[in-house]
């Protein structure tokens, strides 16, 4: 063969960077593309979904079990728009992402023509992407794709967006023309003087903690990150949906720091004197509204650690920025030797006590006991299952009462958009099971399935088991907490007319149980671990369960008196 067309060479270019998985919804403006999976397809699999949100969902899920960019096709306008939610949740949870955008021929562009879009301005202007870019030669092919996964991983991890005119992919190139090498990132590490001054910032705290987040780890980093802690006794906080960075079961796991966070731990990292942040952002859920630490000047030492330079300093004024992969920080803090660690020891262990305290349910009413629920499924599911949810209150129930094992086990365990979209956990669980064969529990709320239960369809055409909780109060619950909580007493917008949760599951190939009673959940879910077909189990809850604390008519009366006072 002396040619073959630029399509077929693009995805010779994945293949090249390891692709094994590929996601999406096929469009005319890429069909030479779909060829060249056709004509590469017992190497890779192009996984058809059902809309471009859960496929550009599925692909950031693949990224956040990679750690190498999830892949996402998609066609022009509508399509990428459609994509556009995976790509934000790529940005905010710093995972490595490519979505490839089939586009309008380049004789036709900047006429508005057929369902044009200006993808620089529709996904570079607010920082969506860390980089969006149109291949206009298919000779540069190669070149452009490497440098997307290259930018996609290097520094804080994120999503690349490449734009592929359809009359370009119908190119012929030479069969010379080849894929660049996978790309592996660099790792970078502190120089010796600032983890002199880590280590003499530690040994002056009275009152330290680490709060473990953000993208880039590996089982190997969380591994050197328990041995850091077990070597200083330090308590390890986890900051919001990166619960898995560090094993919830091991007794100096102080908790997680977001939604709903326990009242204690939020105390206890005021109170602190000193304050490790290793890989989050330190965003807006992680600080409770950056009032934890407040910003930009936190009365705690703040020692920030962050694959991007750009992010340090950009919020919070450190007292000590450093720059550093997490493979590599872990593995310098593992090696610094304590004086005199033991002092703590007290201090760690009461903030597991807190921890632990939390674990003890409030009294809320209704048939069914949801702490129970959490409790049948931490004992039901295999170690390295994957736990996956969406965005909405339901999910304070996995946050509060399930604990993951972490990345040190060798896997991760919790699939989560800490960007707070909704409609992500059934189509990540799905690209779970798809891409792992683990066990997938999805808990999700009826509002958050009904925004991607189509991708069911998308499980069972890939022989993709997943175990669906609806947790059915027929509410938006969050938005329902904060108008009571606004506007006692005055409902509006957020109240549901769902369909029938089992006959839906069932018209899809997925098996189907409605709960009513706590007593009812155990079995249906030890039937479908045990079933070879995936399950939706329906929960029916009262709107009064909006939170894992207290009843929405709580919320409401205590905002009307102190509305009427």
């Amino acid at each position: 063969m002396t040619q073959r067309i630029a399509g077929h060479l693009l995805v010779e270019c994945l293949l090249a960077q390891g692709v094994t998985h590929a996601f999406g919804v096929p469009g005319e403006s890429y069909l030479a593309a779909l060829d060249g999976f056709h004509e590469h397809r017992d190497a890779i699999r192009f996984v058809i979904c059902r809309q471009e949100g859960g496929a550009s969902f599925m692909a950031e899920a693949h990224g956040k079990l990679t750690g190498r960019p999830g892949v996402c096709f998609v066609t022009r306008g509508p399509g990428a728009t459609n994509a556009s939610i995976g790509v934000h949740t790529a940005s905010q949870d710093s995972t490595p992402m490519v979505l490839f955008v089939g586009d309008v021929a380049s004789h036709q562009r900047d006429r508005e023509a057929f369902q044009e879009v200006d993808y620089s301005a529709f996904f570079g202007a607010f920082g969506m992407a860390k980089r969006v870019e149109r291949i206009d030669s298919a000779a540069r092919l190669p070149e452009y794709v490497a440098r997307a996964f290259a930018t996609a991983m290097n520094g804080r991890p994120g999503p690349v967006v490449l734009v592929l005119p359809e009359d370009m992919l119908v190119e012929p190139v030479p069969a010379s023309l080849q894929p660049l090498p996978r790309w592996e990132p660099p790792m970078y590490a502190p120089d010796l003087a600032a983890m002199e001054q880590l280590q003499a910032l530690l040994v002056a705290a009275e009152r330290p903690i680490v709060i473990a987040g953000g993208g880039g780890w590996t089982p190997r980093s969380a591994q050197a990150l328990q041995q850091f802690a077990e070597r200083w006794h330090l308590p390890v906080a986890t900051a919001m949906r990166f619960q898995d960075v560090f094993d919830n079961r091991h007794p100096l796991y102080a908790g997680d720091v977001g939604i709903a966070i326990n009242p204690r731990l939020a105390q206890r990292i005021e109170d602190a004197d000193l304050v490790l942040a290793i890989g989050p952002r330190l965003g807006e859920m992680t600080t409770s509204g950056y009032t934890l630490l407040v910003a930009p000047q936190p009365k705690q030492k703040l020692v920030h650690v962050h694959s991007s330079a750009e992010e340090l300093g950009r919020v919070y004024q450190p007292e000590l920025a450093l720059c550093a992969t997490m493979p590599a920080i872990a593995s310098a803090l593992a090696a610094l030797v304590p004086t005199d660690a033991a002092r703590w020891k007290a201090w760690a262990e009461a903030a597991h006590a807190d921890y632990l305290a939390n674990q003890q349910p409030q009294a809320l009413p209704g048939p069914v006991d949801m702490h129970t629920v959490m409790q049948v499924i931490q004992a039901a599911l295999p170690a390295d299952a994957a736990v996956t949810n969406g965005a909405g209150n339901f999910a304070s129930w996995v946050h509060r009462y399930f604990a993951y094992p972490g990345l040190a086990q060798g896997v991760k365990t919790q699939l989560a958009p800490t960007s707070g979209a909704m409609g992500y956990g059934v189509p990540a669980g799905i690209a779970c099971a798809i891409t792992t064969g683990r066990t997938v529990l999805t808990m999700a709320g009826d509002g958050d399935f009904m925004m991607n239960g189509q991708e069911l369809a998308t499980a069972v055409q890939y022989g993709g088991k997943t175990i669906i909780v609806i947790l059915n109060n027929g509410v938006f619950g969050t938005i329902r907490m904060h108008q009571a909580r606004e506007y006692p007493h005055r409902r509006a917008g957020t109240e549901l007319v769902n369909p029938d949760f089992v006959q839906l599951a069932k018209s899809y190939g997925y098996a189907a149980e409605r709960v009513t009673r706590t007593e009812e959940f155990e079995p249906a879910l030890r039937a479908a671990l045990a079933r070879a077909e995936g399950t939706v189990i329906e929960v029916i809850l009262s709107d009064q369960v909006i939170t894992t604390r207290v009843t929405l008519d709580t919320i409401e009366e205590k905002a009307a008196a102190a509305k009427s006072a």
